[in-house]
């Protein structure tokens, strides 16, 4: 383009973009996939923030001498506990009229 400018005797000093448009088809896409990233990029601060909380809730029972939990009760919590921690919904308490071990 410059080599017909210049054969034309126009200089071009300068030259700015004011707008900066895409496709409707490719902007759509552009869009989703900034969408994504960014529900992937919350989640994975969520998961972050609920394997500390409940890494912080096992040491404080461990050390607090709370109660005693073998292993499958303690992966048992922390399943419930991260389920709690990442849901988009609310949670639905559910109460236990048997034992513990039962």
């Amino acid at each position: 383009m410059g080599i017909r400018l210049a054969k034309a005797g126009v200089v071009v000093e300068e030259t700015r973009l004011s707008h900066r448009a895409y496709a409707p088809e490719i902007a759509q896409v552009m869009l989703r996939r900034q969408q994504a990233e960014a529900v992937i990029a919350a989640r994975q601060k969520i998961v972050h923030g609920a394997v500390s909380m409940v890494d912080m809730a096992l040491k404080e029972i461990t050390e607090k001498n709370v109660v005693q939990l073998e292993d499958e009760r303690k992966a048992s919590m922390v399943s419930n506990l991260m389920a709690v921690l990442c849901s988009e919904s609310g949670v639905h308490p559910v109460v236990s009229t048997g034992t513990l071990y039962s």
